[in-house]
């Protein structure tokens, strides 16, 4: 059973600031780093370090082929895995000293993916392979209904949130991973009860995945059924990634037919871990690192 990730890859400049930047303001960082990161990448190493067996399908500048080399170490096949000449995708990210962050991004090689990409990486699949993307790269009609259309399980992240998400094919989505304002966004309502109702009366041909920060996380089960798991209380330094963090965990143990409440507890505890590090991609805690942390922090 594999998992095929159509997903950004994103290179990070990472600013640490007292505050958010206000507008006309000029605002001095207190460190800078550049890493690797992206939504699809850092899932993509969530998932490996999980133990999944993952493939990386997306795109960056072919000067930034060291990256590429990061995905592969960490585990990720990367065959379908292109370097051109476009420049890759990247991000500018504001991190402050309570651990929130605020991101811009610029789309780059991750608006390369094309339909006949799409083809191609599906083209070995077995019907037990699940398919995963976001909403960072071109192509998520494509991806999305060529899945479907192939009899693969589907989880979409659709993060960053925009309009054009809801023109997509949802019915061909099997697992919808949400945080409050995406969900918000997506039923067009408001409150949360409202939300949760919403999702149960429209959303019968999947599962649905609502993410709350230090609330935890809700899943709704095609049967009606509710599992609520708590999130792990711990001193959050940086909280990026820490959404794609979950999903990696969570997607490589549920995929492996883990029940569905342990698989959502070993998620939040991964993400529990990575908010306690800086950075994206090298807050992904390993499969030891999350045994260890369950075990101290048994449920």
């Amino acid at each position: 059973m594999a998992v095929i990730n159509f997903g950004s890859i994103n290179i990070d400049h990472v600013y640490h600031v007292e505050h958010f930047v206000r507008p006309g303001e000029t605002l001095a960082s207190t460190k800078y780093s550049q890493l690797l990161g992206g939504k699809g990448a850092n899932q993509s190493i969530a998932l490996a370090c999980a133990g999944a067996d993952v493939k990386h399908v997306g795109a960056i500048h072919q000067s930034d082929a060291a990256f590429k080399q990061t995905l592969i170490r960490h585990g990720v096949d990367c065959q379908y895995m292109a370097c051109g000449e476009t420049p890759s995708g990247h991000a500018i990210i504001q991190v402050t000293p309570s651990g929130e962050n605020a991101i811009v991004l610029f789309g780059g090689a991750n608006q390369t993916i094309t339909d006949a990409t799409v083809r191609k990486a599906l083209s070995d699949t077995t019907s037990a392979d699940w398919v995963l993307t976001q909403n960072e790269t071109s192509s998520i009609a494509d991806i999305l209904s060529q899945a479907k259309e192939k009899g693969l399980k589907v989880a979409f992240n659709p993060a960053p949130m925009s309009e054009s998400v809801k023109s997509l094919p949802l019915e061909c989505v099997d697992l919808l991973i949400v945080n409050e304002t995406e969900a918000a966004a997506i039923t067009g309502q408001d409150e949360f009860e409202d939300i949760i109702s919403w999702f149960k009366e429209n959303w019968k041909q999947g599962e649905v995945i609502l993410t709350m920060g230090k609330d935890g996380v809700m899943m709704l089960r095609k049967s009606g059924d509710i599992i609520k798991v708590d999130a792990f209380t711990v001193d959050a330094v940086d909280t990026t990634a820490a959404g794609d963090c979950f999903i990696g965990y969570f997607l490589s143990a549920y995929s492996n037919h883990t029940d569905a409440k342990q698989a959502l507890v070993r998620g939040c505890a991964a993400s529990a871990i990575a908010v306690t590090r800086e950075g994206a991609a090298q807050s992904i805690p390993q499969q030891k690192e999350v045994d260890r942390f369950l075990a101290k922090h048994a449920r």
